[in-house]
């Protein structure tokens, strides 16, 4: 900024030196002042009303300037200087904060703070299937059915239906069977949904509509879209109501050949004639040869898939699929309107990003109104939401919690949810405890100060944290982390002999004994988990508790618990592999495996380090493989992964859910579907297979849980994973922070939340006062240096005064 200032008076010097001190002031301490724009209009106008002159910058070279203007009148300067830092510092402390990285107008609004820390990959529903994905889709999109928020064990329930779904099964004539029919009676399972009207989608171009009725940008041409670089770009909007025939758009999008949809696989077993709707797809297009950006699959009718009117539509599932209602929960079976399908397929919006899976289109509570993912992204409250209520019942302990205190009030609470990238753990600490954000997990740095154990090791906030009003909410997610070996590998998986693939299994069993994830948990999880002993996560049918559900080849049952075996029995399986103390027996070479992981923290290396020690253990050099999260997807699914790091969390309460991950048919490379599945192992056991295929369908009782048994067994001494660690979650939460109640089943719970933002930013001002101390010191440095400069300049002044003096005639 530039001020223009007349100086040739004795009685402007106090009033440029206090204009000075004011913008040292600003220069060093580099705070929030500059945006008091009302304030420098004041300065100005003064100035101008004073009539001062000679121009100058008076912001960057506030030191210069001063050297520039010292005069024998140094007393004058330094009070002068001095008043002016204190007054500048002075309105500075007033209601704001020198450290808030938001904007200023942003203070004491109904906005959520939180941090991702990898970006998305997915946002279209049909292909999203990644945890760091629905975060953002679950706010966004309304699949037919919901959890209910608070209701433990978790529990459907409606969500833009206005009932459960009606299921019946059917026989090969078509006869309607009663509820309790065998598995083998029923050809079909028919679901009838039927949708509450006045439900409408979020503002969106796609919908925008002349005063003639006619769609505004469905047909854009050059001209137009030489000024659109973004959604935002657009000014018309629109919205229609939700039909079912958006239910069954989006359903038929499963099979589409060019949105290889991870869960097609599995559903083309399930929806009637699915599978053959691919080909009719893949037909259509070849005819086009594969030309045209939009294929309009109202033209394309699904067996499988009956509208019967604008509010109910019908799904066929070949036999009895218990599991299926679950799908009804998870964004892949949210509505997609046709018409947002056909704007995002023009040429012109797709070769500029602009597309469904970049700018979602929902019915949901929110929607994304920024999309910045290698620095933010931002949520805002759906103008058009249906309107919902914040449930009114739930477990007795929520009304001790006051998770009952909004029961019956209008959801979303929260207008605005900005999400922040954050890649390192401290910044992301350091701000919360800052109240930066509203939440944060506990990494193991901070565990320390964060957390500690009273009584018989219960979790507990520390004292520091309480006194900040932070509170701690613990449980045991649905969740398994492993490490997985790619059974396509020649060395880790095997060729195609029996003896190499049985050489391959003894050298992943020696591995798994010699991880110690007891270890592990204590080191890098402080204590928060348990160590796995096959995929199924604990709270969940199927998994077996004690010696029943110990892993006999990696651990013995010794004194009432498992104990892992020692590591002299990994040397001898890693020996009958054929590499004995870590040497290739065939070539005498070392023995070395490569590990492909996301990892980029300074946390992350210390844990590959550890890794590594473990695998030196059998005298085997691993090699770490890092990459960002996309491009690790995309090594996972072509195979070229050897070793690789992974998790699972559940997607439905049903131990279906992870024993299909290491199901055959859903192998990510050559899967008989023919798109990438679940199945990132590769793993393929006929005889395991045969199983999971009696006991997907089964009710959960005693005869499905000795086939999981079995399965369970199957997969043990197989060892395709480094069966890893169940996560106990610890979450943190500021006492602003209201409503929360750990549900990672359901994804959609952001509605439930509410902030106190008067509070929280009482609170930011009081954690956040700035020290001024440090830059008092500075200045008072500064200013005892000019004294030899004043000086100096004050001998030079008057040396000239004598000089001009004696040179003058006299």
């Amino acid at each position: 900024m530039l001020i223009f200032i007349r100086m040739n008076t004795p009685k402007s010097a106090h009033l440029k030196f206090f204009l000075i001190g004011i913008f040292l002031a600003i220069e060093l301490t580099d705070c929030r002042l500059r945006d008091r724009l009302c304030f420098y209009h004041l300065i100005v106008w003064h100035i101008v009303q004073n009539g001062l002159q000679n121009e100058f910058t008076m912001k960057g070279q506030a030191k210069a300037l001063t050297m520039k203007l010292l005069s024998n009148h140094a007393r004058t300067i330094m009070y002068s200087l001095s008043a002016g830092f204190v007054a500048a510092l002075l309105t500075a402390c007033g209601s704001e904060v020198w450290n808030n990285p938001y904007p200023i107008h942003d203070e004491g609004e109904n906005i959520l703070y939180n941090v991702f820390t990898e970006r998305p990959k997915h946002l279209d529903p049909v292909q999203s299937y990644s945890a760091n994905e629905i975060q953002f889709t679950a706010q966004i999109y309304q699949p037919p059915l919901q959890y209910h928020y608070l209701k433990r064990p978790f529990t459907l329930i409606p969500y833009t239906t206005d009932a459960m779904p009606n299921v019946t099964y059917y026989d090969h004539d078509d006869y309607p069977l009663p509820d309790d029919s065998e598995a083998d009676d029923i050809a079909y399972t028919q679901y009838e949904i039927s949708i509450r009207p006045g439900i409408f989608y979020q503002p969106h171009p796609a919908f925008a509509r002349s005063d003639q009725n006619e769609w505004l940008y469905h047909q854009l041409n050059d001209k137009e879209l030489a000024s659109i670089y973004q959604l935002s770009d657009f000014t018309d909007t629109g919205t229609r109501e939700l039909t079912a025939h958006d239910y069954a758009y989006q359903i038929k999008r499963l099979a589409h050949p060019r949105l290889h949809s991870p869960i097609y696989g599995l559903m083309a077993d399930y929806i009637v004639g699915l599978r053959e709707y691919a080909d009719v797809l893949r037909d259509a297009l070849l005819s086009e040869q594969w030309s045209t950006t939009f294929l309009d699959l109202n033209k394309y009718p699904l067996e499988g898939v009956d509208v019967v009117d604008d509010y109910t539509y019908r799904i066929k599932i070949n036999g009895k699929y218990p599991q299926f209602i679950y799908w009804l929960a998870m964004p892949f079976f949210s509505p997609i309107p046709w018409e947002a399908d056909q704007f995002y397929s023009q040429q012109g919006l797709v070769e500029k990003n602009i597309s469904l899976d970049w700018y979602p289109v929902g019915t949901g509570p929110y929607m994304l109104t920024e999309n910045n993912p290698n620095l933010r992204m931002v949520l805002e409250k759906n103008p058009n939401f249906h309107g919902e209520l914040y449930p009114k019942e739930g477990m007795p302990e929520d009304y001790l919690n006051g998770l009952l205190s909004d029961a019956g009030k209008p959801i979303p609470f929260i207008d605005k949810i900005v999400y922040s990238r954050e890649r390192e753990g401290i910044p992301r600490w350091n701000k919360f405890l800052q109240g930066y954000y509203d939440a944060s997990g506990i990494g193991s740095d901070s565990f320390d100060q964060a957390v500690q154990l009273v009584g018989q090791g219960e979790a507990t906030v520390t004292d520091k944290m309480a006194k900040q009003g932070i509170r701690l909410e613990t449980t045991v997610a649905v969740s398994t982390f492993y490490i997985g070996f790619n059974m396509l590998d020649p060395v880790v998986g095997g060729t195609g002999t029996e003896q190499s693939r049985n050489a391959a299994r003894k050298l992943r069993q020696a591995i798994a004994i010699a991880v110690d994830y007891e270890e592990f948990i204590s080191i890098f999880a402080n204590g928060r988990g348990l160590p796995a002993h096959g995929p199924i996560a604990p709270g969940l049918p199927g998994h077996r508790y004690g010696e029943a559900g110990m892993n006999s080849i990696v651990y013995d049952w010794v004194n009432d618990g498992p104990q892992r075996k020692s590591i002299q029995v990994a040397r001898y399986l890693l020996a009958e592999a054929g590499y004995p103390n870590g040497i290739d027996q065939r070539t005498g070479a070392p023995l070395v495996l490569y590990f492909d992981v996301t990892a980029r923290s300074s946390e992350d290396r210390s844990m590959l380090d550890w890794m590594r020690k473990q695998f030196q253990k059998l005298n085997i050099q691993l090699v770490v493989r890092s990459t960002d999260y996309n491009r690790f997807q995309d090594k996972i699914r072509k195979g070229n992964a050897q070793i690789f790091e992974w998790g699972w969390h559940a997607d439905y309460p049903d131990p279906e859910n992870f024993l299909f991950l290491l199901y055959g048919p859903q192998r990510k490379v050559g899967n008989t579907s023919g798109n990438a599945a679940n199945n990132a192992a590769n793993y393929n056991n006929p005889e395991y297979d045969h199983l999971f295929e009696q006991m997907k369908d089964m009710e959960n009782g005693p005869e499905r849980q000795a086939i999981i048994d079995q399965m369970v067994e199957i997969l043990r001494n197989d060892a395709p994973w480094l069966w890893g660690y169940h996560p106990k979650e610890y979450g943190l939460y500021h006492e602003w922070f209201k409503n929360i109640k750990p549900n990672r089943i359901s994804n959609n719970n952001v509605k439930y939340y509410r902030i106190d933002a008067e509070l929280r930013q009482q609170k930011r001002l009081e954690w956040n006062k700035p020290v001024l101390w440090p830059i008092g010191l500075v200045v008072i440095i500064v200013m005892i240096s000019l004294f030899p400069a004043i000086a100096t300049y004050r001998r030079y002044e008057r040396s000239k005064g004598v000089q001009n003096f004696q040179m003058k005639p006299h």
